[in-house]
């Protein structure tokens, strides 16, 4: 599961500077991109960066990096939501959220040594 949660956004991340899985702009509300302070490819770039340092944390510390990927993909799924497209996408990162959440509270039980 750990894995899982660290490559996804790992590539997902890295593809946000080369498009090769998707247009990632098309994903920001008209809104959203109008008051944006740079491009909106600019942006996803900047979105990239953080995603593949979530991932990354993910894989160090999943103790904590899965709460911080748990956050990042609930605050995705509210922006498409307010954009009112891709409300699939949504429903899909809510429920990658909810992993992330088990994640989190896997990585913080106590081991048991029976």
């Amino acid at each position: 599961m750990t894995l899982t949660y660290s490559v996804v956004p790992i590539v997902a991340g890295l593809d946000k500077f080369t498009n090769l899985l998707t247009k990632w702009e098309a994903y920001l509300a008209p809104g959203i991109v109008k008051v944006l302070p740079v491009p909106a490819h600019t942006f996803m770039m900047i979105v990239g960066v953080i995603e593949v340092i979530a991932g990354i944390l993910v894989f160090a510390r999943p103790r904590i990096g899965a709460w911080v990927v748990m956050a990042w993909l609930l605050c995705i799924a509210a922006t498409l939501i307010i954009g009112g497209h891709y409300y699939d996408v949504a429903v899909r990162d809510v429920a990658m959220a909810m992993g992330a959440w088990s994640l989190a509270r896997l990585s913080s039980a106590p081991e048991s040594h029976s």
